[in-house]
């Protein structure tokens, strides 16, 4: 299987792990404003798996490296499939919260709160569970981040007031979206073996670990969004029927973006091995200022704002930077 060799090459691919997940939600954009967000989701979760299944049966299966896709797959122990299949039931949870926030608050908000926690969440667990890298920068890097996330609700807050809407349904739901999803990653690191070109008995490749957190979004989304389409945030329930409506481009649009999603977190966990999951998956969620840039320049969300808001929006964005900076050179 394809293993990463050294740092440099780690950090190129968190930084296309940043970019793929700063810039899915845009097919979600893209898709008629008739198609509501459970409906995309289903398709969303067909490309994770999709992706996630070629990708092992490619990369994840050549090469001398390691152990290939499907050798690893049957001899994995119970407790580490669990793992990651459980990984994949806790992102789905968050993610579905996540994709709601977008539709009601808009990705500048979304993203920075909701990933902004789950960035912090996220280093702290995996940092606990491998420490890896120097933690004053690392740590700082997080704390350059708190503050961005601060920021960004103040300037929704001022927006909101402006325009006379009630921001705490679309707030609160980032918010706990992000809670949630500083969580998963650790489950899905923890069943992997940790030097990937030492295959250990019982142990995953990460090409299987991803596979199997990508089966546990699809089983979980059962459950989860079925309920979600029945009762949604906001507006009519939809029905299956619904989504079976939908043109093919529509469809298409929803697993470009699950693909797109799934190219990042298969980066990010191959990276994990030469950077540190605290790193890897701190360094991937940068993808907060992708979004907000795409946001912010060019879906408009906060055309209108009142004055000062465009000051904290820059200061947001240079406060994440310099976080992301601390993150990296903390390794």
């Amino acid at each position: 299987m394809f293993i990463i060799e050294n740092y440099s090459i780690a950090v190129v691919f968190c930084v296309i792990t940043m970019l793929a997940w700063g810039s899915w939600a845009n097919t979600q954009k893209l898709a008629p404003d008739s198609w509501r967000f459970e409906l995309f989701y289903w398709d969303y979760v067909i490309g994770i798996l999709l992706f996630s299944l070629l990708f092992a049966l490619t990369a994840g299966s050549l090469g001398d490296g390691g152990r290939p896709f499907l050798e690893d797959l049957t001899q994995a122990d119970s407790s580490n499939i669990g793992s990651a299949v459980l990984g994949g039931v806790l992102f789905n949870a968050a993610n579905i919260l996540l994709v709601a926030s977008i539709t009601l608050a808009g990705m500048s908000v979304a993203f920075p709160v909701g990933i902004g926690l789950a960035l912090v969440v996220g280093v702290i667990v995996n940092y606990i569970d491998a420490p890896v890298g120097n933690a004053t920068l690392l740590f700082g890097g997080v704390g350059f981040i708190v503050l961005a996330i601060l920021l960004n609700a103040n300037a929704y807050r001022k927006l909101t007031a402006q325009q006379q809407k009630v921001p705490t349904k679309g707030l609160l739901l980032a918010v706990v979206a992000g809670l949630l999803m500083g969580l998963f990653y650790k489950y899905v690191a923890n069943s992997m073996f940790p030097d990937f070109k030492n295959p250990l008995v019982g142990k995953l490749s990460p090409y299987t670990a991803v596979f199997l957190f990508s089966f546990g979004i699809f089983a979980s989304n059962f459950v989860f969004n079925t309920l979600l389409m029945r009762k949604p945030f906001e507006g009519a329930p939809v029905t299956f029927k619904d989504y079976f409506a939908g043109s093919g481009k529509t469809h298409w649009m929803g697993i470009l973006g699950g693909v797109i999603w799934c190219i990042g977190m298969s980066f990010s966990i191959l990276a994990s091995d030469k950077a540190g999951p605290a790193i890897s998956y701190g360094l991937g969620q940068g993808a907060t200022v992708v979004a907000a840039l795409w946001g912010i320049f060019v879906w408009k969300e906060f055309e209108g704002a009142p004055k000062g808001v465009s000051g904290m929006l820059n200061l947001m964005l240079l406060l994440y930077v310099i976080g992301l900076g601390l993150i990296i050179v903390a390794r």
